[in-house]
């Protein structure tokens, strides 16, 4: 008799996250996944929380210049609430009962990419709009500051590679 195959699901609390690569539409997902990754973005903008309808609101409001905040973003292979993508910024709005796993997996694999996760209570919205929209600017701030200083440091490596070569 043949030995029977069983259904192996590994562990993925301590796993690293899946890299994401950089390439095409969709950074190599198959184009049903992204497909389907769309469609459950916009079902979720139909059905948004009261946070998330609150802070999406004072951001249409906002005068953020040219950072805008996208809702219910695809990213790679993550939905997140709010992408800014010139800042490589994403807000993700904590529910009850969400899965913190799958959370801090999804987390990983954006900040591999060079993407900040900043994590909002639905609470905290709710109740103190005015600290939460502190933070996101302060965010925003550092953000800016990270990117600024990056930019530097590609540029200096770039002029002595030059002299390097001269």
């Amino acid at each position: 008799m043949t030995e029977r195959k069983t259904l192996k699901v590994r562990d993925t609390a301590d796993s690293e996250a899946p890299e994401l690569k950089k390439k095409g539409r969709g950074w190599e997902i198959s184009e049903k996944r992204l497909d389907a990754l769309h469609d459950r973005a916009r079902e979720m903008k139909r059905f948004a929380s009261p946070a998330h309808k609150a802070l999406a609101e004072r951001f249409a409001k906002a005068d953020l210049g040219k950072y805008t905040f996208k809702r219910f973003a695809v990213v790679g292979s993550a939905i997140v609430d709010f992408n800014c993508h010139n800042l490589g910024m994403a807000i993700v709005i904590d529910e009850e009962g969400d899965d913190e796993k799958l959370n801090r997996r999804r987390d990983k694999s954006l900040e591999s990419v060079g993407i900040k996760v900043m994590h909002l209570k639905a609470a905290d919205i709710l109740e103190n709009m005015d600290d939460v929209l502190k933070r996101i600017t302060a965010g925003m701030r550092l953000r800016i500051a990270d990117r600024a200083e990056a930019r530097r440091e590609h540029f200096a490596q770039r002029k002595n590679g030059q002299k390097e070569r001269d």
